[in-house]
């Protein structure tokens, strides 16, 4: 049906039909029949439902599987089965974004590390707190053709939303304070507030501790060689790869602090359906969430 939407649309002369036809490996008489046909209730409820499907998958900047396109079928309330949504993507040859494996940026101070502990134990559960009382963080790699770029985040473990974020073309300690201070100044935590990240020396160096000092925040360290201590920051880096990074080249490190800023600000925290938060959004969810008393904006 796709190739006979495309003859139909280009509308080659009488004696290029044949021909094009055979390029495409169709029949003729089946496209003059489908060109004749009057459409029933059927079949253009069939067709609603795929101009919805390509309409969600390219707002999803292409990044949208079946599960989620059927979720979002959901909330604009048409019923249908997930199964027939993944047969028409496939008929439309419509596809998701798999995660592939990345990468560990992270270089322990076995030294500084030594005295934390990890305060969350992999409780990443959004329905066990409230907004602003746990946060996490951590950096991963960016190729560019400039060369590497860094990306260091915080977020939200209450509504998955990333409250603070830098780009850089380096790994020092100010990549992830500029990205903890964006958080701070946005979000006002109060007092007692955990930030978990892993034992990189960026997040145990005494400048980044004193930081999280005088904002009252509690430090938490995932353990040594234990990837899924971090599970979220980890989580979040393989989603933005797959949808962002590995789909659409980089030229410069500002190229792709621009491409991160719309990223996270107008498609992830705004749009994108996650699975952990019941198909809502970060912001959504956030909507209808208890929040933790803020303090006033930091000095």
């Amino acid at each position: 049906m796709k190739a006979y939407r495309f003859i139909a649309a280009e509308k080659p002369a009488e004696r290029n039909v044949k021909r094009t036809c055979v390029l495409l490996s169709v029949s003729r008489a089946a496209y003059y029949d489908w060109s004749t046909h009057t459409p029933s209730a059927r079949d253009r409820a069939e067709e609603g439902l795929q101009e919805r499907i390509r309409r969600i998958h390219t707002e999803s900047w292409g990044t949208y599987g079946a599960p989620r396109i059927h979720q979002q079928l959901r909330q604009e309330g048409v019923h249908t089965g997930r199964k027939r949504v993944a047969r028409v993507m496939v008929a439309e040859g419509l596809y998701g974004c798999q995660k592939r494996r990345f990468k560990r940026t992270t270089v322990a101070d076995a030294e500084a590390a030594g005295t934390w502990t990890d305060l969350l134990e992999r409780d990443f559960a959004t329905s066990s707190r409230p907004l602003n009382q746990a946060w996490a963080g951590d950096i991963t790699y960016l190729r560019t053709w400039q060369g590497w770029a860094y990306l260091a985040t915080v977020i939200d473990l209450a509504s998955r939303r990333v409250v603070g974020f830098a780009v850089a073309d380096h790994m020092r300690t100010s990549l992830v304070q500029e990205a903890m201070e964006m958080a701070l100044t946005s979000r006002r935590p109060a007092p007692g507030l955990i930030f978990h990240s892993d034992r990189g020396s960026q997040y145990t160096s005494n400048a980044f501790r004193d930081l999280l000092g005088r904002h009252h925040v509690r430090q938490s360290l995932s353990r040594p060689r234990q990837c899924w201590d971090n599970a979220v920051a980890e989580s979040f880096f393989a989603t933005l790869k797959t949808e962002l990074i590995y789909r659409h080249p980089l030229p410069t490190i500002a190229a792709a602090r621009t491409s991160v800023f719309e990223y996270i600000e107008v498609f992830y925290n705004r749009q994108r359906l996650h699975s952990a938060l019941g198909y809502q959004s970060p912001s959504a969810y956030e909507a209808c969430r208890p929040s933790t008393k803020t303090t006033a904006p930091p000095a």
